[in-house]
């Protein structure tokens, strides 16, 4: 069971040992904790992946708290100045694993609800938490699993918080209203291995390639637009030969990403690659993952709410960005609803000594309850 404070329940969940895929029974103990609040606890388990819908009352609109409760490896524990999955306090700061991304979030979303629902027992519409430990790994049995399901029944989220670290240098500073889309290319560029001596007798694909690859790293993919920045594609790993200093390589192998905006979609960088590829005559196979859409809530009643509840905490206005990577709204958005995010400042994320300063998350609890306050209240 959780204790009462917000600091007592992020302890409670960062002592538990969830690398992802791995709940350790995080999800059991907010089961408890809001079986109390009067939700209705629905697990979801698809293979390796446990998941939470939790939700109070049935009637619309509903507003959801999304969240996972998987962590990364710790790393090393030796190079930890206290042990990950032992939660403690120094200088103002809770360290452990998961402090900041995201159980200190979990914590918050928490105690929030809490105190919402005793302030408000009558609230208009439904309260929900979407929960899962598959965020950190290869989330295809997470949130996506959930939303299908979701979906399938036609029980349609209105408007969605994730609880990802989105804040710079003070919580509340900065919203996530949208991320980039993704799309991650697998390509091997066919040659023919030989002797570097006889050269005539050989094809090598780094050589064949090196234009193309050029062209696409000089490539302008479009220009952005008020809430993204333009395209970008990288380069993250590239292999090429046997090892030996005397072997032409037979295959080049080259994994790259696009982060795209909303002016383009991933089928139109699809052609375009390809057909640059294409233009330089090389023989290649290609592998595409699609890692999520570009997302944007650029107006609405969350937004509204996000915004007047933070600067009601903090005194003044927020900054709104869809820089970063992705994350689990991805999988929400396209289901028609408004998503934003917001979370701890996200400096010690992944890192060794990963921690949160405990005074933000009991002001990011009075911002989620904010948030609650001006979309439910009666």
């Amino acid at each position: 069971m959780l204790n009462d404070s917000v600091i007592d329940i992020a302890k409670n969940l960062i002592n538990r040992r969830s690398v992802t895929p791995d709940d350790a029974g995080c999800q059991d103990a907010m089961k408890a904790f809001l079986g109390e609040l009067g939700f209705d606890n629905e697990t979801m388990v698809f293979d390796d992946t446990t998941n939470l819908w939790s939700r109070r009352n049935t009637e619309g609109p509903l507003f959801c708290f999304a969240g996972h409760t998987d962590v990364v490896p710790s790393g090393p524990e030796s190079a930890w100045k206290t042990s990950p999955f032992v939660a403690t306090e120094i200088d103002g700061y809770l360290h452990g694993r998961g402090a900041a991304d995201m159980k200190g979030s979990l914590a918050a979303m928490l105690v929030a609800t809490r105190e919402f629902v005793n302030k408000y027992p009558d609230h208009k519409g439904s309260i929900a938490f979407l929960i899962t430990s598959d965020e950190e790994g290869p989330f295809i049995n997470g949130t996506t699993r959930v939303i299908d399901t979701l979906e399938a029944r036609n029980e349609k989220i209105d408007w969605c918080l994730v609880g990802e670290p989105s804040s710079t240098d003070h919580v509340g500073d900065i919203v996530k209203n949208g991320r980039r889309g993704s799309l991650t290319g697998d390509l091997i560029v066919k040659g023919i291995q030989g002797h570097v001596a006889y050269p005539h007798l050989a094809k090598n694909p780094v050589h064949l390639a090196a234009a193309a690859l050029d062209e696409l790293a000089k490539s302008h993919w479009d220009n952005g637009n008020a809430f993204f920045p333009p395209t970008s594609f990288q380069i993250s790993n590239i292999h090429g030969g046997t090892g030996a200093g005397n072997v032409i390589p037979g295959e080049l192998h080259v994994c790259f990403n696009f982060r795209f905006s909303t002016e383009v979609t991933n089928d139109i960088l699809i052609e375009r690659t390809r057909a640059i590829l294409d233009k330089h005559e090389l023989d290649y196979d290609i592998k595409w993952t699609f890692n999520g859409q570009p997302f944007l809530t650029d107006s609405g009643a969350l937004l509204e709410a996000t915004e007047g509840a933070i600067e009601s905490v903090k005194g003044s206005p927020t900054v709104l960005s869809t820089a970063g990577g992705t994350s689990d709204g991805r999988f929400i958005a396209p289901t028609g609803a408004q998503v934003i995010e917001l979370g701890p400042v996200n400096a010690t994320i992944h890192k060794i000594d990963e921690c949160v300063k405990m005074s933000d998350l009991e002001q990011l609890a009075d911002m989620y309850f904010g948030i609650l306050e001006r979309l439910l209240a009666n």
